[in-house]
């Protein structure tokens, strides 16, 4: 007889970690199954020693997109998290919930509960704000510890207060009230380690007997009696298991891994499923289409006058950052790569800001896998929010060990293209301040050889990349909107004892990095699960109008 649980849960990354530690915390029995392992590489741990997980194979699906006219030609590195934690165990730190203009699109598409007013409880109750905010808006009892940017430097302070001087306004808080204006990131970093959703979320967790956490195993399809999710097969080495489910199994694999196991367990475009040699549990030809990610460009200057990144993280200046991270959890290795944010708009007339734009003291080798350049540098990177180009992910075979196809289709959509050249040029603007001054030497990529819109695009279409945000390929929906993969209680369509809980059902782009908003949805989604009801809606009437949300 295979293991039987309450529930099975495929993939512990920020979702999954979450909902590992809602649902355990009552009589329930819960299996976590993840096909990484265990988060013991100190890279993770490490905030800085990301940039060596993003090419480590152990703990990193390593995923590439295929070539595509929009970028060239070219294939461009995907990573995902593969260990406990998933992708929150090897992203940048970054805390960005969002505008309300997201959640309030959700429901306006027919997602009920998902509002703005809706989510912000769910948001707050995994937060744990140290700092300043206002309480209306930011939690303080959660797991996750939310801080700020301890290790400022006058460069810094130099880019922001010369886009304030553009006419953006300063923010005292990005995911307040208010989500517009420049400052400084809040991060995923606590006592100089990272804040995965592992550490905040399964940690406290794991030691609870109704938990059963496992390492290592490859889910290879779901399996069904009917109509209903029955558990999940995974491969351990070289030998099959089996899994039951009493009551659900809930998948959140993430935007890649989430539709590619629907597909190679019979779940979506028939015509699809039959080039894979899938069966037809339910037809949804939804299943891995309207991808959607954040792309962006890199500008990058020359410093003088200061020592930046590029120089701390190299010969024996590095060996004094080392012990200063062992001694006292501080310098250099305990900073995020960005430092400064930027939410703004292309055009003044906009109601809400349509372009994301980061900050730091560092550069990198152009096309080169996140080398530091050789001399001193600062690095501008910019992207349009909501970007209109739509993708799709799809199984090359039944074997989930295959990579999929990625297919993001970058840049295929003219106000995408348009909206990439005007946030090279705002960069440009935001670079070359008066505040900036003392420290601009020379722009060195994109360079001032290029300079119309057409070689703007070109740079943007043979240099940019992602920016790690994928969503959407299991969209959240009513039944009756054809691309739609999951209700607003996030069940299959068509199917019981099924649901996708991860970054993949955001029905639409979302403007803001996407770990908070999944870590939200997981929460939100406990309740759903467990029968709770809903945690009240906020109530912005009880707000004042210096408040106005953006």
């Amino acid at each position: 007889m295979p293991d039987a649980f309450d529930y099975i849960i495929i993939g512990a990354g920020s979702a999954g970690s979450v909902l590992a530690n809602r649902l355990s915390d009552s009589p329930s029995t819960v299996c976590l199954l993840e096909a990484g392992p265990r988060d013991l590489n100190p890279f993770i741990h490490i905030p800085a020693g990301f940039i060596k997980t993003l090419v480590n194979p152990r703990v990193n699906w390593l995923y590439e997109t295929e070539p595509a006219a929009g970028t060239a030609g070219r294939k461009i590195a995907t990573p995902r998290g593969k260990t406990l934690g998933g992708s929150s165990s090897i992203n940048g730190h970054i805390y960005n919930r969002g505008q309300r203009l997201d959640f309030d699109t959700w429901a306006q598409m027919g997602n009920r509960g998902w509002s703005y007013a809706d989510v912000l409880p769910y948001f707050m109750r995994s937060e744990r704000r140290i700092g300043d905010g206002d309480d209306t808006y930011r939690g303080r009892d959660g797991e996750l510890a939310i801080t700020d940017i301890d290790n400022t430097d006058p460069i810094c302070d130099a880019f922001i207060d010369g886009v304030v001087n553009m006419g953006i306004p300063r923010s005292e808080d990005y995911n307040g009230g208010v989500q517009e204006g420049v400052g400084y990131f809040q991060r995923t970093i606590y006592k100089g380690r990272r804040m995965s959703a592992a550490r905040a979320f399964l940690y406290p967790a794991r030691g609870r007997k109704n938990l059963n956490i496992r390492t290592e195993v490859q889910v290879t399809r779901i399996l069904f009696e009917g109509q209903r999710a029955v558990g999940v097969e995974y491969r351990r080495g070289n030998a099959l298991h089996e899994i039951r489910a009493n009551k659900e199994v809930l998948l959140s694999a993430g935007a890649i891994a989430s539709p590619q196991i629907l597909q190679v367990s019979g779940i979506g475009n028939p015509t699809h499923l039959a080039e894979i040699g899938a069966p037809v549990i339910q037809a949804r030809e939804g299943v891995g289409e309207n991808l959607s990610d954040h792309y962006g460009v890199r500008l990058a200057a020359r410093v003088r006058n200061a020592r930046t990144l590029n120089e701390r993280t190299r010969g024996l200046a590095l060996v004094g950052e080392v012990a200063k991270y062992l001694i006292a959890r501080k310098g250099v290795l305990a900073q995020s790569p960005g430092v400064a944010l930027a939410l703004c708009k292309s055009r003044p007339s906009l109601e809400h800001p349509d372009l994301q734009v980061i900050f730091a003291p560092a550069s990198y080798k152009e096309d080169a896998a996140y080398q530091l350049d050789d001399f001193p540098g600062m690095t501008i990177g910019s992207w349009p929010m909501r970007p209109e180009s739509r993708g799709f992910v799809r199984a090359r075979s039944s074997e989930t060990g295959d990579k999929p196809e990625i297919q993001p289709n970058y840049l295929e959509a003219e106000a995408d293209q348009r909206l990439i050249v005007d946030s090279t040029r705002l960069a440009r603007q935001m670079i070359r301040t008066p505040e900036l001054a003392h420290w601009f030497e020379s722009e060195t990529t994109p360079g001032d050889r290029l300079q119309s819109d057409d070689e703007l695009l070109g740079y943007a279409r043979e240099h940019g990349t992602t920016i790690f945000h994928l969503m959407g390929t299991c969209k959240m929906g009513p039944v009756h909107d054809a691309g739609a993969v999951v209700s607003d209680e996030l069940k299959v369509h068509g199917l019981e004892g099924l649901r996708v809980v991860d970054a993949s059902v955001i029905p639409t782009s979302h403007s803001a990095n996407t770990n908070a908003s999944t870590i939200m949805i997981a929460e939100k989604a406990a309740d759903m699960i467990l029968g709770k009801p809903p945690m009240p809606a906020a109530n912005f009437d009880d707000i004042g109008s210096d408040n106005a949300l953006v």
